[in-house]
């Protein structure tokens, strides 16, 4: 029995079959071959949960969910990337479909990967922060924030069909207990609730730590070494025999799975282990890609290897753009877009995206539909033959039909830097309401996150509004975003006239969530006086959350220190990156 704050938001199995087929006669038998065979099992399954004496029903498919950290669109073979240092992606690419125009929903790690395990745009889980105007924001240590126990999960709701989940890599959704991923649904985890940030003295700050399921069994740099000069780890190694062990453990049981591999190589400090170390013509951040390219065919071989590769549904995609501050020794490529993480440029929002499920999903296809990380989440229960939560606001789509049918949907893209909308894509053009990339500040300390990239009145320091007259890019023309539609054309206005009404309604209908990434301000933890006529909501929440759990062992005051302790966080470390 479901607590009763989740009962509401429980998943319902599909009453009905798979809508009717329409769309490209060119996928043809196999493609409704496939939506037949999924339509049948989605009925078996209803009907055997009703307990109508059905016998042999299907098992739904396995889901894989290969999830790479800051991992630009321009990293692989298969998207022009010149060494075609990726045999096993590329393959995978021709054997599936490649959609080279899928987006995160944020340009920082702990919003987008709350906005795929949810289905929501991070402003409705409240993934952001009110710290600032159009901030990013993560869940660094000194973070209490993350996950609300109200948001529903893909893995909980997957248990309603079977499915046994488990997260390999890279959590960060919160570190505090009542964020663990085993209390959100997943049945195992091996990684990190941070990324491998560090070294640190275990004084001030203590290096991160690295779980199996709930205890903690090392942390990196310790137990986990790094090797910042050499930029040798195993860690990669690690994670791929973490996904192989559970994908024979699953398979010998005959239980459906869903394997969440986050893993973190490509983000700054990047590593590979010792073999793939110096093969790049790349570079470091060349020899982990090769790594986790080399993985990736390690997978899918294991899949064929257990005669589940048509059983299983495989996607592979990153949490936002390339870091072009690390670049290029430990960073990506953007291809042709402009800047890249932390910002809402195509550079920080475009990623690449394969999917693969051999003997379903028609090999050698490319699909211009506007997809994004959040589809992910609809479409993994559409997989499982159950429906989205009805009682609140789901933004992902159902990506089976484009994959089974060649169907295209018309639906905007909506690019959110913390609490502020910068900017909208629709079809094929994007209005910017809001411009900028980092403040002079950190520009001058050397933070840049557009390096040899400057378009006038576009990658600026300060946030420029274009809330009365956008800024209208054709991104098919001008993929780079550097030349802005006349706002005096008959084009401007017609893009317009697609474009306000979505963001109108968007707007209108939006309830965001209650902030979780905001930090507490020393000055405002003076005192209890204090506290309440000088915090705003959000930094009172976070606070009290500290508070609430240090009084119950300790004084009030020292409750007080701990909360401003912990909530304090400096620029340095708000300009790293997650």
């Amino acid at each position: 029995m479901a607590p009763p704050h989740r009962q509401a938001g429980r998943v319902a199995r599909f009453a009905g079959p798979f809508p009717p087929l329409r769309g490209s006669v060119a996928l043809g038998v196999v493609a409704m071959a496939a939506v037949a065979a999924a339509t049948r099992w989605r009925l078996l399954l209803v009907l055997s949960a009703a307990g109508l004496g059905v016998t042999g029903a299907p098992q739904p498919p396995n889901i894989l969910l290969l999830l790479m950290d800051d991992m630009g669109w321009g990293d692989l073979g298969v998207y022009g990337e010149p060494s075609r240092e990726t045999p096993n992606l590329d393959r995978m690419a021709a054997e599936g479909m490649l959609f080279p125009n899928f987006y995160t929903a944020n340009p920082l790690c702990s919003p987008s990967r709350a906005a795929l395990l949810t289905g929501r745009l991070p402003i409705r889980s409240g993934f952001y922060t009110t710290n600032g105007h159009a901030r990013n924001a993560y869940t660094p240590q000194e973070i209490v924030g993350g996950i609300p126990d109200s948001e529903l999960l893909l893995p909980e709701l997957l248990k309603e069909a079977g499915y046994t989940s488990k997260i390999v890599g890279k959590w960060h959704l919160g570190h505090r207990p009542q964020f663990h991923p085993l209390k959100h649904g997943f049945d195992e985890w091996f990684g990190s609730p941070n990324c491998h940030f560090g070294p640190y003295d275990n004084k001030a700050r203590p290096n991160i730590p690295v779980y199996r399921d709930w205890e903690m069994v090392g942390r990196f740099y310790e137990e986990f070494p790094i090797n910042l000069k050499t930029g040798e780890a195993n860690l990669t190694q690690i994670y791929l025999q973490e996904a192989l062990d559970f994908i024979k453990r699953q398979q010998a049981a005959h239980r459906p799975f869903f394997l969440h591999w986050a893993i973190d190589a490509t983000h700054a400090p990047v590593y590979a282990s010792r073999p793939f170390l110096g093969t790049s013509q790349r570079g470091r951040y060349g020899d982990a890609v090769r790594e986790i390219d080399d993985s990736v065919g390690k997978i899918l071989h294991l899949l064929r290897d257990l005669s589940i590769a048509e059983n299983t549904f495989v996607f592979f995609t990153s949490d936002n753009g390339a870091a072009l501050i690390s670049a290029p020794r430990q960073g990506g490529s953007n291809g042709p877009f402009l800047c890249g993480k932390q910002t809402t440029f195509e550079g920080g929002m475009r990623e690449p995206a394969i999917a693969w499920w051999p003997g379903h999903i028609p090999a050698s296809q490319v699909s211009h539909q506007l997809g994004s990380i959040m589809d992910l989440f609809t479409t993994s229960l559409s997989l499982a033959g159950l429906e989205p939560p009805r009682d609140r606001a789901i933004d992902g789509l159902d990506l089976l039909p484009t994959m089974l049918q060649g169907r295209l949907t018309d639906r905007p893209v909506f690019y959110y830097r913390g609490n502020t909308l910068m900017a909208v894509t629709r079809g094929q053009y994007k209005a910017h309401f809001w411009t900028w990339t980092n403040s002079w500040e950190e520009f001058r300390q050397g933070v840049d996150f557009c390096p040899g990239q400057n378009v006038s009145g576009v990658t600026t320091h300060s946030q420029e509004e274009h809330t009365k007259l956008p800024l209208v890019f054709h991104l098919g023309r001008d993929p780079g975003e550097r030349f802005p539609l006349s706002i005096a054309s008959t084009e401007y206005l017609d893009a317009l006239r697609q474009i306000t009404p979505v963001v109108r309604q968007h707007q209108e209908a939006l309830v965001p969530g209650q902030p979780q990434l905001n930090v507490c301000n020393r000055a405002v933890m003076a005192d209890s006086q204090q506290l309440h006529h000088r915090g705003s909501p959000s930094v009172l929440f976070c606070c009290r959350e500290i508070m609430a759990t240090q009084s119950k062992s300790a004084h009030e005051g020292a409750a007080r220190r701990a909360c401003a302790e912990a909530g304090q966080l400096s620029l340095g470390h708000r300009g790293r990156h997650l």
